[in-house]
Order: C-alpha cells, then sequence, then structure tokens
C-alpha cells in the first residue's frame, strides 16, 4: 500500500496524464484526500513535505496544501524543526487530534499512500493508450517473436489479429510455442503505458498498479534544492508502465475476474484484467481449469463484445469499468470440442498452431545447439530422423529440440565428457521425453 517514488516522463506516443495544478484537479474529495495525507503520516511516520509529497503522488505544492489544511484544522503541528540536510524544511507532527482522526480513518480502510485516480480520469487516460490503436508492421511482429522459427502464414494471421485488438485463440497440439507467440505478441507492443496506483469510485479505493504485472520505467526522485522539477510533467498517481501482460493456466477461477476485497485491511485489489488494461490477457492451457472452458469464455461475453466489463463492490453495488485488453486463449483442445457455436463466434480470431515442418524442425534443431553449444553429429541426426520419428508418425514438435538437446547434456555433464550428440545419447533422450505405455501392479 505504500507508495513507490515517482517515475521519469518519458517521450512517448502516448498522451501523459497531466499533473493537477490543483486539488480539485484531483477530482477526489478535501476529506478523502485530508485522511489518506494523515493516514500516510501515521503509518510512514514522515514528517516532511517533500517525502510526503512522494509517498502521496502529488506535487509539492498540492501536498503543502493538504499539510495547512491539517495545520487549520488542529490536526498537524509544526515541530519547529529545521531538517539541514532537506534545505531547511520544516519538520511537522500529528497532534493528538490528527492521530486519533488518521486511527479512526485507518479502521474503516488499511489504505494510504498514494491518491487514487477516479474512475472518469481514469477512463479518459484509457482513451489514450488504447490498445486497440496499436499498429504494428510484419517487420515489428517478427521482432517481437524473437529467434521463433515461424512459418510465414501464421504471421499474416497473426498480424490483423494483434492490430484489430480484438479476441484471439491460439488452438493447436502441445509443445508447439502458443505461450511463446503470445509472448512475442507482448513483446511487438513495444511501447508503454500510464497504470493508476489505485482509482477510486464512490468513496471506495481499487489498487490496480502491481509490480509482479507491471513492469515500470526507471524512476526519478527531484533534489527538493534544485528549482527545476522533473517529476511532475504526469500525474504521478500513474506509474509509466510497459504495457502490461497478465498470464494465467490452470490456476485461473472465475472469482479471480472479480473485485477482491481484503476484510481485515478493508481494502480491494483490481481483478486480472483490470490490470491488463492496455495490454494483454493470455488464459494458456484453456481446458485445465476447474471450470469449464465454455463457462470461462461465457465471462468474457460483455466485455469482448461491449468493451466494457461490470465489477460488485461488497455493498452488492455494480459499476462499469472500461475493457480495453487484448485476450488470448490458447489451448491444446480442437475449439469444436470446448465451446459452442455461440462461443466461437464471440473469438474474433481462431488461429492454429501446428508443428514444424521437417526443415523448419532442423532449423530449429541446429539453432538450439549452437545455443547450447552442443555440437552437431549427422551419424546422430539421421538416427533420429530415420529411426525415432517414424515411431511417432513424424509428428515434429517446437519443444523436442530443446528437450532432446538438454537430456543429452545433462548425460554428458554427468559422465564428465564433452558435450556429444551420438545415437546412443539420441536413444536415452528420446526415452525420457515419452512414457511407455505399460500395466503397472499395485
Amino acid at each position: 500500500m505504500n507508495a513507490e517514488a515517482p517515475v521519469s516522463a518519458p517521450v512517448s506516443g502516448v498522451q501523459p496524464p497531466p499533473s493537477p495544478r490543483s486539488l480539485a484537479d484531483t477530482g477526489l474529495s478535501t476529506i478523502m484526500m485530508r485522511d489518506i495525507f494523515l493516514k500516510t503520516m501515521f503509518r510512514t511516520n514522515q514528517d516532511q513535505v517533500s517525502i510526503l509529497s512522494r509517498a502521496i503522488s502529488l506535487p509539492v505544492p498540492l501536498t503543502q496544501e493538504l499539510m495547512d489544511l491539517c495545520r487549520t484544522q488542529k490536526l498537524v503541528t509544526a515541530t519547529g524543526t529545521m531538517h539541514a540536510n532537506a534545505g531547511n524544511e520544516m519538520g511537522y507532527e500529528l497532534t493528538d487530534a490528527g492521530k486519533a482522526r488518521a486511527l479512526d480513518s485507518l479502521s474503516q480502510s488499511e489504505y494510504y499512500g498514494a491518491m487514487p485516480v477516479p474512475l472518469d480520469q481514469y477512463q479518459v487516460q484509457i482513451k489514450r493508450q488504447s490498445v486497440r490503436d496499436i499498429r504494428l508492421n510484419r517487420e515489428q511482429l517478427m521482432s517481437g517473436m524473437g529467434h521463433l522459427i515461424l512459418p510465414p502464414d501464421l504471421i499474416d494471421n497473426l498480424g490483423p489479429a494483434v492490430t484489430s485488438g480484438r479476441s484471439i485463440l491460439l488452438y493447436g497440439p502441445p509443445g508447439n510455442g502458443k505461450s511463446s507467440i503470445s509472448h512475442g505478441i507482448r513483446a511487438a507492443l513495444g511501447d508503454k503505458v500510464y497504470v493508476p496506483r489505485a482509482i477510486e469510485y464512490s468513496g471506495q479505493i481499487i489498487s490496480v498498479y502491481d509490480p509482479i504485472v507491471h513492469s515500470a520505467a526507471e524512476a526519478a526522485v527531484d533534489d527538493p534544492n534544485s528549482l527545476r522539477r522533473t517529476s511532475n510533467r504526469f500525474d504521478n498517481r500513474y506509474v509509466y508502465c510497459e504495457r502490461p501482460s497478465v498470464i494465467t493456466g490452470g490456476e485461473l477461477s472465475l472469482d479471480m475476474l472479480d473485485l477482491n476485497y481484503n476484510p481485515t485491511a478493508r481494502t480491494y485489489q483490481a481483478p486480472l484484467q483490470l490490470k491488463a488494461t492496455g495490454g494483454i490477457f493470455i488464459i494458456d492451457d484453456l481446458g485445465r481449469q476447474q471450470e469449464p472452458p465454455q463457462k470461462i469464455v461465457n465471462r468474457w461475453i460483455v466485455p469482448l463484445e461491449e468493451s466494457r466489463d461490470i465489477l460488485a463492490l461488497q455493498s452488492g453495488e455494480k459499476f462499469t469499468v472500461p475493457f480495453d485488453t487484448l485476450v488470448i486463449f490458447s489451448t491444446n483442445f480442437h475449439p469444436n470440442q470446448i465451446f459452442d457455436g455461440a462461443a466461437l463466434r464471440r473469438i474474433f480470431f481462431k488461429i492454429k498452431i501446428d508443428g514444424p515442418s521437417q526443415e523448419n524442425f532442423l532449423k530449429i534443431f541446429a539453432m538450439v545447439a549452437r545455443k547450447k553449444k552442443m555440437p552437431l553429429d549427422e551419424t546422430a541426426l539421421m538416427h533420429l530422423m530415420k529411426v525415432k520419428f517414424p515411431t511417432i508418425a513424424n509428428n515434429y514438435a517446437n519443444y523436442q529440440p530443446v528437450f532432446l538437446i538438454d537430456q543429452m547434456i545433462a548425460v554428458c555433464e554427468f559422465e564428465n565428457i564433452p558435450y556429444q550428440m551420438t545415437p546412443e545419447l539420441i536413444d536415452r533422450a528420446w526415452g525420457n521425453m515419452f512414457v511407455r505405455q505399460e500395466d503397472i501392479a499395485h
């Protein structure tokens, strides 16, 4: 809940949220700001306006206004101590009345630190940085895919899907890079967006910024002695981040898509899809969750069709938030096995990810071997292609080169011999890639 240091304003194509010039510009009530300010002083034990300014993510002049307001209401008093190492800045402390007010406010909500952004202001910023406004060309998408070797027709299909900002279903046999392609799409997006530390609706505060999900740009802290301020070029209630990428797998449950209320702290955490706003939400291994795939997709019908989501507070009050997220479903099942026609119709793009051709398999194998410093051996490769793969009907998969080479490396390291590729090592590696079908007595 503690606020982090302000983030430097970048050069970006995304229009930044303007820094508030007055307390009214924040869109928050004076009472809410006062109480968050008092709670922050109480919890952090900070007594300087410049430090508190960073804690509550407001410019120094507005923080000073809040301090003066609290002094007028006899909630804060000046200590009379000047901090020599902070430009002779005055120190302050809570009065008994200020401590009582802070404790009373904490009993209602433990939230303190960064001032939230009202939902209506956040909606304006979402439009400025919408994922649906991204336009990628072929080179940018290929660059995001990095070292992946992909057939040209796959890029032909992925390009329009990504630039549309609509939902995508990637399906096909396991081990062929559906997850890697999803990550490549995220990397191709390239630019950065502004993520609110928290948003406010109907007096309730919902934490959004999550350092696990959001990758912040380099932070810059103002020198309080400097006349030139660098951190006030955009609203520091936001964090400048890479476009977010939220990834879930078999652990996904429907309650993860609702507001998360902590009854002890009496605070809210944004659901996963709200944290993914402006970026992508990847649902990996669809069909492995406890909830059936049809039920999961049904939860997304309104967001996917109307670009809005409906959330509910503890009181039962429902409200609407923007839904600006590229949703990628990834599954090893055929779509007709897990969805009905209505659900499939709502997923805008369906793209099959097949295993590589023999030619591409050999390219991947050679690339992985070179990267891992495993010398190629023609006899071993012929054994792999002519003896082993026919036993599985020559079904090539993108994961196989990494798996086989890592297995051979493990044997070489254990035997304390130089890395080498032999038919015998191929056989040992192959034996670990598949489990022989047999009955086991219990």
